[in-house]
């Protein structure tokens, strides 16, 4: 099962994102997968628009979640990167859907790129392999390859 994905990236550091989409494309068409792509402006958009997609007119088996939040001065970073994987396993767990979580959490600049370089960690390519997984599975348990 190939499947249709949808990935949604968080803008907010967008050289750093574009990495991470470089792996995750990498990755789903080595899997035979088709995708489409929609930014948001933050990692807090993010399950906000998955969620709006997973009951949208397209249909997709699984979803790419891509973004980065480096920690600064304030508890923001918290509230964020919390919220936004909260937001995430709640579409999984609750919802069904097939997601890849490939929002990265770090200390600073150094550690994203280090994950998000396709060359090192590569984690963009982690999370669309993860997505791939999960509507494979999901296809076993179910017998749904859309989300609808």
């Amino acid at each position: 099962m190939a499947g249709h994905f949808l990935i949604v990236e968080a803008r907010f550091y967008e050289e750093i994102v574009d990495s991470q989409v470089a792996g995750a494309i990498a990755a789903l068409e080595a899997g035979g997968a088709s995708f489409e792509r929609v930014a948001v402006p933050g990692a807090l958009e993010i399950p906000g628009a998955i969620a709006m997609a997973s009951t949208g007119h397209r249909h997709f088996d699984g979803y790419v979640a891509l973004g980065c939040v480096i920690r600064g001065e304030t508890s923001h970073y918290d509230t964020v990167c919390n919220e936004s994987a909260r937001g995430l396993m709640h579409l999984s767990v609750v919802g069904g859907l097939a997601i890849g979580n490939g929002v990265i959490t770090v200390e600073n600049e150094s550690q994203a790129w280090a994950r998000a370089d396709v060359s090192q960690k590569n984690k963009g390519g982690d999370a669309a392999r993860a997505a791939m997984a999960m509507a494979a599975i999901k296809q076993v348990f179910c017998g749904c390859t859309n989300e609808r």
